[in-house]
């Protein structure tokens, strides 16, 4: 067992989409996986990639850097032959690591022949395996913690593929959803804390896992249960389903995966993000009673939030701003500058709706306070009279270690300014957030992780790391 580490040494920073299918039949597997990316686009815009099972263990793929459709045209689809295994990814990164090399599924050639995972989540101690496989003359092309992964399963790979990934999985400290193929099977395993979500669906005689549910809508899948913290699932292809529970399961899901990282039609362990987010906007009403004309929700995230707030206070929902939907989403642009960018060509306001009105702008959370600081001077120079900020999550204070691109204090404006001094540097009248307890409340009650609002992480961890600057 190696020794794991309190020190996150990984350098690499993800919030991504995974999606897997299995078929008793070969076919066009690669278009099934192009279309649950496609559905999972939102948790990732910087690269995409499918890799195909084909005979004598070996595998094909594609990856690339940009959005799943200029990924894959019909002549890259093409490419990739009938298979009766298939496995996809999209990703963003943080600054520094945005190469094509470090674009999943991470293919290899393991103990088993061709294998291939794609990895959603950030393993903490990364570094201190990365090393460890190193001193023992393991060879890295990349800077992601998904290669590590791969090597380390393909390390404890003795027995079986299963053997090693379930070995793997107890060395790792951190958060991770995974499929991988190999051996002519499909496995899908989940963190013991299920920090990040993992679903399993059918359709015919396949069987499929993805990120969110919303990826099996779109083929046309049967949703079927949750991957449970600590588990793994294998499926062969003659549609045998194998469950093991690797670890005593400890489930602290991520909480901001209902403020803003999954899709509103997605339903995640059993609790549906879209009754989550009105929830928040309900409980915002009755704690906040704001003299005001209107109501708006900063698209898409913070909408279904502004229709609870509207619903219950009884003032009328408008649209405020227009959404260019060819822009990718400004909280998972690589670098500050872009983001800053981004904004300007992302959002419009409606000069008519607004104009000499005194508006409730309701967003799902504020985490640097540049996209917010924006908006809102976007929406006084289109005529708003007042502009009042409500939202759906608290402030956000510390960095999360578990994939999420908050991953030093100083950029996060709630870990160093109070609720006013933060309502005085985006410029609205006025600012309030909805307290912790009522957040976990709309969401189910929990427990999940909310690390990132109050500090309490699910395991330990140290932000050492964060002044020592990250690893390329």
């Amino acid at each position: 067992m190696i020794e794991s580490t309190k020190r996150h040494e990984s350098g690499v920073h993800e919030e991504c989409g995974i999606f897997g299918v299995i078929s008793k039949q070969k076919s066009s597997l690669a278009r099934e996986v192009y279309y649950g990316l496609f559905a999972l686009q939102h948790r990732g815009q910087e690269s995409a990639g499918i890799a195909v099972n084909v005979p004598d263990r070996r595998i094909a793929y594609y990856k690339n850097m940009g959005l799943v459709n200029e990924v894959f045209s019909e002549e890259e689809l093409s490419l990739l032959p009938d298979s009766d295994i298939a496995i996809g990814h999209v990703r963003y990164s943080t600054c520094g690591s945005s190469n094509v090399v470090n674009a999943q599924p991470v293919v290899f050639y393991g103990r088993y022949g061709r294998m291939a995972i794609a990895h959603n989540g950030n393993i903490v101690n990364a570094g201190s395996i990365k090393k460890w496989l190193i001193d023992r003359g393991h060879i890295f092309q990349s800077s992601v913690d998904s290669e590590v992964v791969a090597a380390l399963i393909n390390y404890y790979t003795t027995s079986s593929v299963e053997n090693g990934v379930q070995k793997a999985a107890l060395d790792f400290v951190g958060a991770f959803a995974v499929v991988c193929m190999a051996d002519n099977k499909l496995i899908a395993i989940r963190d013991k804390y299920g920090l990040k979500p993992l679903v399993m669906g059918k359709k015919g005689d396949s069987v499929i896992f993805a990120s969110e549910t919303c990826a099996l809508d779109a083929v046309d899948a049967e949703f079927v249960r949750d991957v449970e913290p600590g588990e793994m699932i294998t499926v062969t292809p003659d549609g045998k389903i194998k469950s093991h529970k690797y670890a005593v399961p400890d489930p602290h899901p991520c909480v901001f995966e209902y403020v803003y990282l999954a899709r509103s039609d997605s339903v995640i362990d059993g609790v549906s993000v879209y009754d989550a987010r009105y929830k928040c906007g309900m409980e915002l009403a009755k704690l906040y009673k704001i003299d005001a004309d209107i109501v708006a929700g900063v698209p898409d995230s913070a909408t279904v939030c502004a229709r609870g707030y509207a619903d219950v206070s009884g003032l009328p929902m408008v649209d405020a701003l227009t959404k260019n939907r060819y822009i990718g989403r400004t909280f998972i642009q690589p670098s500050q500058s872009m983001r800053e960018s981004s904004v300007k060509i992302k959002l419009n306001a409606f000069r008519s709706n607004i104009k000499g009105k005194r508006l409730i702008l309701i967003d799902d959370s504020i985490v640097r306070g540049t996209t917010s600081r924006k908006i809102i001077s976007l929406l006084r120079a289109s005529g708003a009279k007042e502009v009042h900020m409500l939202v759906g999550s608290p402030p956000v204070k510390c960095p999360c270690f578990f994939g999420v691109d908050m991953e030093t204090r100083d950029q996060l404006i709630g870990a160093y300014k109070s609720e006013e001094e933060i309502c005085r540097e985006i410029g609205a009248d006025s600012l309030h957030f909805i307290p912790l307890e009522l957040l976990v409340k709309s969401c189910g009650g929990g427990p999940y992780c909310t690390a990132c609002f109050d500090g309490n992480y699910p395991m330990e961890v140290d932000e050492e790391f964060i002044a020592n600057g990250m690893e390329e």
